[in-house]
C-alpha cells in the first residue's frame, strides 16, 4: 500500500540545534530511494508502507547512534485506494486552483 507521511523527528537531550540529526534522516531517505521533501518543521515522504516505515525506523536508530538518548516523533499519514496520488499531485492541485481563482 502506498503512503504519504509527514513526520518530525525530535531528538531530546542533544541541545537546541537538530540539523545534523535531520540531515542524517534525509540521507536515509535518499539511500532508500524514497521521494521526500524537507520543510521547515519536518519531512514529507512517500512510498510503499513497509519501505517508508523501515526508513523511519532507521532514522530513529541512527539518531540514537549519534547520541540522542530520547526521540519524540510526530507522524501524520495518508493513504488512498481509489486512485494513485503523489505529493506533487497534491501540491499541483492547490497551485492550479490558486491560478484559476477557484
Amino acid at each position: 500500500m502506498k503512503v504519504i507521511a509527514d513526520f518530525c523527528v525530535i531528538p531530546i537531550g542533544v541541545g537546541t540545534s537538530v540539523s545534523e540529526y535531520v540531515t542524517e534522516c534525509e540521507r536515509i531517505f535518499q539511500q532508500a530511494g524514497l521521494s521526500h521533501q524537507l520543510h521547515a518543521y519536518g519531512t514529507n515522504v512517500e512510498g510503499e508502507w513497509e519501505e517508508v516505515f523501515s526508513a523511519l525506523r532507521r532514522c530513529h536508530e541512527r539518531v540514537h547512534e549519534m547520541g540522542a538518548p530520547r526521540i519524540s516523533t510526530t507522524v501524520k499519514l495518508g493513504t488512498r485506494n481509489d486512485r494513485s496520488q503523489s505529493m506533487a499531485d497534491k501540491v499541483t492541485s492547490v497551485e492550479e486552483k490558486l491560478r484559476s481563482g477557484d
